[in-house]
Parts: C-alpha cells; sequence; structure tokens
C-alpha cells in the first residue's frame, strides 16, 4: 500500500506502492493520511512523498469506484477531501518527489506538497477531470491555481492537458528535475534545506505562507462533497468513466 521510510535529519518518506501504476483507492487514501500523522508522531520535521520508479501516482482507481454503490463512492472522495485538509494543514513541509507518471488524483496530491521534484525522461503529469466529464471543485482549483497562476491553471483543467516535465517546470507545476534514480535524494535535499534553518522561523513563515491554502480547507463538513459525488455519478459521466476503465491499466490512459 504504502512504506514509511526514514532518512535522516528527521525526513520521513512516505512512498506509495501499489503496483503496477500505483492507482488510488480509498485505502490508499486512508494509510496516507494515518501516515502523514504517524510520521510526526514519530518526531519527523519533514515528508518526502513518493512513488515508485516511472510512477508517481497515475490516479484514481476507477474501476474499483465503478463497483461501489453511491455511499462507497462517497466515502471515497470524502477521504480525497481530508486527505487534502491535512495535508493543506500540516505543520512539518511535504516534498513530492515525483518518479514518473503523475496523473489526475496523483496531481492533485503533489500541488499540495510544498515542492515538487520531478523526474526528467518521457513521463505526463497534469489534471485530465474534464476529460471524463468532472469538475474539480473551487478549493482544488484553487490549490492549482496558487502554484501555477490562474492563467495556466486555466488552460491545464479547462483543456484537460497532460504535460512533459519540461512544459510542467516552465508552467511551475513542479518546481525542479532531476534525473529518475536522484529524485528522492533531490527533494530529501530540498527538506534538509529547510530543515536547517531556525525552527521557529521556519514554522511561522511558512504557516503564513500557506495559510490561504489552509482556509479554503477550514471546515471540511462545509466543502461540496455531495454536490461532487452528485456530479461524479450523473449518466454521461458515469459512461465515459466505465470506457476508461475498460483500457489497460496504463499511466497514460487513466483519469480522473
Amino acid at each position: 500500500m504504502f512504506d514509511i521510510l526514514n532518512h535522516e535529519a528527521g525526513i520521513a518518506e512516505l512512498r506509495i506502492a501499489r503496483p503496477p501504476i500505483n492507482l488510488i483507492d480509498v485505502a490508499v487514501l486512508r494509510a496516507l493520511r494515518a501516515g502523514l500523522v504517524q510520521a510526526r508522531h514519530d518526531g519527523a520535521r519533514g515528508i518526502v512523498l513518493a512513488g515508485l520508479p516511472g510512477v508517481f501516482s497515475a490516479g484514481v482507481d476507477i474501476a474499483a469506484l465503478l463497483e461501489g454503490d453511491r455511499a462507497d463512492v462517497r466515502d471515497y472522495w470524502q477521504q480525497v477531501f481530508l486527505l487534502a485538509a491535512e495535508m493543506a494543514h500540516g505543520p512539518v513541509p511535504i516534498v513530492a518527489a515525483i518518479t514518473g507518471h503523475c496523473m489526475a488524483a496523483g496531481a492533485l496530491l503533489a500541488v499540495f506538497c510544498d515542492y515538487r521534484v520531478m523526474a526528467r525522461g518521457a513521463w505526463h503529469i497534469g489534471l485530465n477531470e474534464v476529460r471524463v466529464g468532472v469538475a474539480l471543485p473551487a478549493c482544488f482549483q484553487y490549490a492549482i491555481r496558487r502554484v501555477v497562476g490562474a492563467l495556466h491553471a486555466e488552460r491545464m483543467l479547462v483543456f484537460g492537458r497532460m504535460l512533459d516535465p519540461g512544459q510542467a517546470l516552465a508552467m511551475g507545476l513542479v518546481d525542479e528535475l532531476a534525473e529518475p534514480g536522484q529524485v528522492v535524494e533531490t527533494a530529501s535535499g530540498r527538506l534538509r534545506e529547510l530543515l536547517a534553518l531556525p525552527r521557529r522561523g521556519l514554522a511561522e513563515t511558512r504557516a503564513i505562507a500557506r495559510r490561504d491554502l489552509a482556509d479554503q480547507f477550514a471546515d471540511v463538513d462545509a466543502l461540496p462533497l455531495d454536490a461532487f459525488v452528485d456530479a461524479f455519478l450523473r449518466p454521461e459521466t458515469q459512461a465515459v468513466l466505465r470506457h476508461v476503465a475498460a483500457q489497460a491499466r496504463r499511466p497514460v490512459a487513466n483519469a480522473a
């Protein structure tokens, strides 16, 4: 499901490990949220969120969602909102080590991190929910806009564009590129730089800088969960999702 690896300097690595392409099901969402809390409880001062070689995450496990009823779908998306809120309010910095393809829900996870390092190579990153008839709620679109800016966010979301690493770097969706075998180490290095700063000043500065994001998730119960679930369950959306799920589970084919 995922592994927790302890590095030096108070850094914990949470590695999503659900081969072959790290699709995100409800168990992964729960495990990630619990893992963030556990890592801090165990004394981690910074967290690296990583994937497998060649794939960070190919997004939502659509096939698993299609097998459930409305309660299952609602539970899934509630866990997405809760994980986003946990990351928005988390008191320690998180750096994403984007080890390969990073699609849709995977890219959303990366957006909530403090810094993003992506592997050079023939990978893709982006949020293509519009292509399956899903509109990301405003709170998630806000998180994307604060990273790439309003115009880039609009182009990426409305067109459902997938970007290569160079395009993602130019847009600001990722902060740095590294060779595939060095992504986790590079991400850890950026955390070590942060953690070398005076602790109180870092914590207070980071809290101020991310306050706008935290405010978006100040009240999880007020977020538009049921409206999003209703939209996800629309017949036309379900038809597109079933078509996607019928394809081979390849990173380039997955969405949502």
